[in-house]
């Protein structure tokens, strides 16, 4: 009696727990799947060193506008114009370095200040004058397509500096003794973050447990840890048989690293959370929710910013139509990877995911030759997908 009462509560447990954790667990075991499906399709191109660095390239700014937009998300709002913030900030790097011979460090951090204040300017609108986003953002989209086109009057704009080149372009000096095509300490990083991500999941777990707060089960746990940990030194290996990790790699996981803390671990974050699962009982509450949403914008400016000199400095060169359509790949990451369109829900772990499935689906189809057309079919039904799992889970 005693035996048949203590287990049926655990296998529940189990049970409820995947229930519960369907959605995140759902998007990596899908994102799995995906790369698994274009990895035979292609014939192995896909994991190839090579191909894997480009694949990291040319998705960076996609997952650094994903962080910033899953906040503006999250609260309850939308961003349409990153894309053409992200064209408009890389036209004005190119005229500040090319023409201007402005000192790349100056032109830098003048382009995020830049983008902070095109942020502010759009998140006061929408916090204090409560004008909705989505129209707010799509005039944005607008004003600064335009102001791009005005910029660079229409013609591209290049080269870059050599050394402003490297922050997409470049790759991490070798410090350790060179293993034939492979790079040691690429291979280190790796390693110390392959631990440091286990070390950080066990302490999290542990603060839980110690918070009387329900954990996963051990054995999810260490599955997960193993699968991550083996998963983080497979790729590390792959790009470090290329040329080492890209500067615009560990970029990345910096930003990932900074915005899972804050969003988890931080006031701010939870606030965040409060405002987009109910505004009103947020500012009942005492939470400055006006202030919030505008500091939210704020970061999706400069993170826009940042992600147009990436992506002005990978093509080096700034085109007028430089970010046409990254705002549907980077709002679509977002709910792929688990945001609810009601706000109040998502993970940065989950718009990683969504990021890097709408990057591996990209460059799948194009090593198939599939066209643009049905790229876009494809990836639309996808985004509908999710976002009607997303409905009925609110439903259920």
């Amino acid at each position: 009696m005693t035996d048949k009462t203590v287990s049926l509560p655990e296998e529940r447990r189990h049970g409820s727990f995947i229930k519960n954790n369907l959605r995140n667990y759902g998007m990596l075991m899908s994102l799995i799947a995906i790369m698994l499906f274009f990895q035979v399709m292609t014939g192995g191109t896909l994991l190839q060193p090579l191909n894997l660095t480009n694949l990291v390239l040319q998705n960076s700014y996609i997952v650094i506008m994903a962080l910033g937009m899953l906040l503006v998300i999250v609260t309850g709002h939308i961003d349409l114009s990153v894309g053409s913030v992200a064209g408009f900030v890389g036209a004005v790097a190119a005229v500040l370095m090319v023409t201007w011979k402005v000192d790349y460090t100056l032109a830098f951090i003048a382009c995020l200040l830049l983008g902070a204040a095109i942020g502010a300017a759009q998140g006061y609108w929408v916090a204090y004058f409560k004008i909705p986003s989505f129209i707010v953002t799509l005039a944005g989209m607008l004003v600064f397509k335009g102001l791009a086109l005005a910029v660079l009057q229409g013609q591209s704009l290049g080269p870059f500096p050599a050394t402003f080149q490297k922050l997409s372009s470049g790759f991490i000096p070798e410090i350790l003794p060179e293993a034939g095509t492979l790079h040691p300490t690429s291979m280190l990083i790796g390693a110390l973050l392959a631990l440091g991500l286990v070390y950080a999941s066990a302490k999290g777990r542990s603060r839980e447990q110690l918070h009387g707060i329900e954990v996963e089960p051990y054995a999810f746990f260490l599955g997960k840890s193993i699968l991550l940990a083996c998963a983080v030194l497979y790729f590390t290996y792959l790009i470090a048989s290329h040329r080492g990790l890209p500067n615009v790699l560990v970029i990345m996981t910096a930003l990932i690293a900074l915005y899972g803390f804050v969003t988890r671990r931080t006031v701010i974050g939870r606030q965040v959370y409060a405002v987009g699962g109910n505004a009103k009982a947020a500012s009942l509450s005492g939470i400055k929710t006006e202030r919030l949403t505008f500091f939210t914008f704020v970061n999706m400016g400069v993170l826009a910013a940042l992600a147009g000199l990436v992506f002005a400095a990978r093509l080096n060169t700034a085109t007028p139509k430089a970010g046409l359509g990254f705002e549907l790949d980077v709002i679509a990451a977002c709910f792929i990877g688990g945001a609810s369109a009601y706000g109040g829900v998502g993970r940065v772990g989950g718009a990683v995911v969504g990021a890097m499935i709408m990057g591996v689906m990209n460059n799948g189809m194009s090593i198939l030759g599939i066209g643009i057309d049905y790229q876009q079919v494809i990836k639309g039904l996808v985004l509908l997908g999710a976002v009607c799992i997303d409905v009925y889970n609110q439903r259920r």
